[in-house]
């Protein structure tokens, strides 16, 4: 076997590959190629849309040449609400606590061994109503012998006027059995006063809040306490307010009050100390609460929404907030010419019922449905009330809308 013989069948393999290789490469050549024209044309297909966007078209028929307009691209259709601004009155919330309005100590006026404890804690009593009787001792029998001196007193005053009268009398004795008369109504007057006290009544009508004394109890000293009373009839929110925000309070205005459960109560600001507390530099505020249940109880911590400034706002639901490009809390809105316009605005308070904004003008119509898909400055086509069930884009759906 020749040489040549040998090798024919490896050059032959070598002329194989050498033609296979250019086959590869053109393949791989024509999918980078369709790869790359598919992404010119999605690009393009982005940069032809707009809003306004128009474009020539040349067809030829039958020979002829006609020049075909295509329509512009259909502006966002988006719902608009039309609010109108309101009087609002601003508020601040503080924490404070529930107290009484009217709170008594009642204090025992004598001392004294305690005879029976009349009234029960927890419950009511009205004015005049027995709360502790005290062992008068022999009170009524120095009354009753003040009274007899008393009598005496007056008699032997009327007989020296008489005697006076007819000249058997100077003016000094008769002087001297008056002053003898007064002392001895002043004696009957204290005794009688000190026999009443030996029965504690209640001043004022509320609850028997406390009642630290039991039959048998001595009470050494007038002053002491017996009975402690409040009336749940009217209760006050008292709270600390800064200085900051002491003038800005309203006197007589209207506040909320929330106790802990959640449950909230409308006062009036009833006072507003005019002296701030010289260690926290805050000033007393207290709120009057109408509580005609009784259902309030002393002491509870209490959250209070006092009446500052009056002010001119928007209120609006917190879904329709948005942010410009720089970050700014606003709303997007249609003006007359039915381009997008954004407002930074400021949010004054949030309740239940939304939030209240300032820095939009007195009458504006703010998109309440398809605001993430237009600009400011933007042409849209706005809609009052119900829209479709999709905010439509030119002839493509871009939203869901209600």
């Amino acid at each position: 076997m020749s040489p040549k013989d040998i090798f024919a069948p490896e050059d032959n393999n070598e002329q194989k590959m050498d033609q296979a290789k250019p086959m590869r490469l053109q393949n791989s050549h024509k999918a980078a190629i369709v790869i790359l024209l598919l992404s010119v044309a999605w690009m393009a297909s982005g940069l032809l849309k707009g809003d306004e966007e128009q474009a020539a078209v040349t067809a030829t028929a039958g020979g002829e040449t006609a020049s075909v307009s295509k329509a512009s691209v259909k502006p966002v259709r988006v719902r608009v609400s039309t609010l109108n601004s309101e009087e609002h009155v601003r508020k601040i919330t503080v924490l404070g606590r529930i107290e009484a309005d009217v709170s008594v100590d009642v204090r025992a006026e004598l001392a004294g061994r305690v005879a029976e404890v009349v009234a029960q804690k927890g419950n009511g009593v009205a004015v005049g109503d027995v709360l502790v009787k005290l062992d008068p001792e022999n009170l009524p029998a120095l009354l009753s012998e003040a009274k007899a001196r008393l009598r005496q007193r007056e008699i032997a005053y009327e007989s020296a006027r008489k005697l006076s009268k007819g000249g058997y009398s100077s003016q000094l004795n008769v002087a001297q059995a008056k002053a003898d008369m007064e002392a001895a109504r002043a004696q009957v007057s204290g005794m009688q006063r000190d026999l009443d006290n030996a029965t504690i009544t209640a001043p004022i009508a509320g609850i028997v809040n406390d009642l630290p004394l039991e039959a048998g109890d001595y009470i050494d000293k007038a002053g002491a306490i017996v009975a402690h009373l409040i009336d749940l009839n009217t209760m006050i929110a008292v709270c600390a307010v800064t200085e900051h925000d002491i003038d800005a309070i309203d006197l007589g205005g209207n506040a909320m009050v929330r106790l802990p459960g959640g449950r909230e109560l409308a006062g009036v600001v009833s006072f507003i100390s005019k002296s701030s507390n010289m260690q926290t530099r805050t000033f007393r505020v207290e709120v009057s609460l109408p509580t005609p249940d009784q259902s309030v109880p002393e002491g509870v911590t209490a959250e209070l929404r006092l009446p500052t400034e009056r002010v001119v706002a928007h209120n609006i639901t917190p879904a329709l907030l948005t942010l410009d490009d720089s970050g700014a809390l606003g709303v997007k809105t249609v003006d007359a010419n039915n381009r997008v316009v954004f407002y930074a605005v400021e949010m004054i308070a949030d309740t239940k019922d939304g939030i209240w904004l300032t820095g939009l003008p007195d009458t504006v119509r703010v998109i309440s449905v398809g605001q993430e898909f237009v600009t400011p400055g933007q042409v849209v086509e706005p809609v009052e009330g119900a829209l479709p069930s999709a905010v439509i884009l030119g002839d493509a759906k871009v939203g869901e809308g209600n």
